[in-house]
This record gives structure tokens, C-alpha cells and sequence, in this order.
């Protein structure tokens, strides 16, 4: 993977929003060893960020390729992205 596929691979993530698992651990110290004593782990959802979505669509869809598609072809993409960021809305809304 490139590095290109890779940043547009991280924008994709930020912009849609993710879920990742904190892990705290808390430990003491009985006769010269460590022993753990309490371990939580907390599930936190990381909203879509509008910024990196506006620098993916920027990365992906350059004005150029904007311009020679159809009214229809617009329509299509415009309905395409609504339907995606619905479907990020219900996700959000869900977690709350």
C-alpha cells in the first residue's frame, strides 16, 4: 500500500468516524513485582470529522472530474453521499 492509499485510507476513517477501545490499567507493586489490580475498558466512538471529509472529497473528486460529469451523474453522486452520511448519523445517534 502507498503512501497516497494510505492517507486517503485514514481520511476515509476520520471523515465516517470510528470506534476505538480505551484500555486503563491500574497496578501496585507487591514484593518486587507488579500485579494488576483493576483493568477497565471503555468503547468511545469518534465522531466524523467534516474537515477530513472535505479534504477527502477534495483528494478524490477533483474539480475536473467534477465539470465533465452529467446532471445525472451529479444527482447520483449527491444521493450517494447523503445516503452515506445518513447512515453515519443513525451510528451517532445510536452511541448517544
Amino acid at each position: 500500500m502507498d503512501d497516497n492509499e494510505k492517507l486517503a485510507k485514514s481520511l476515509l476513517k476520520k471523515a465516517m468516524g470510528y470506534t476505538v477501545n480505551e484500555i486503563v490499567e491500574e497496578y501496585v507493586q507487591e514484593e518486587n513485582e507488579l500485579k494488576l489490580v483493576k483493568k477497565k475498558i471503555t468503547t468511545k466512538h469518534i465522531p466524523p470529522d467534516i474537515n477530513a471529509a472535505r479534504a477527502l472529497l477534495e483528494k478524490c473528486f477533483v474539480e475536473d472530474d467534477l465539470q465533465n460529469l452529467s446532471d445525472e451523474e451529479l444527482d447520483a453522486l449527491q444521493n450517494e453521499l447523503i445516503e452515506e452520511l445518513t447512515k453515519g448519523e443513525k451510528v451517532c445517534k445510536s452511541v448517544s
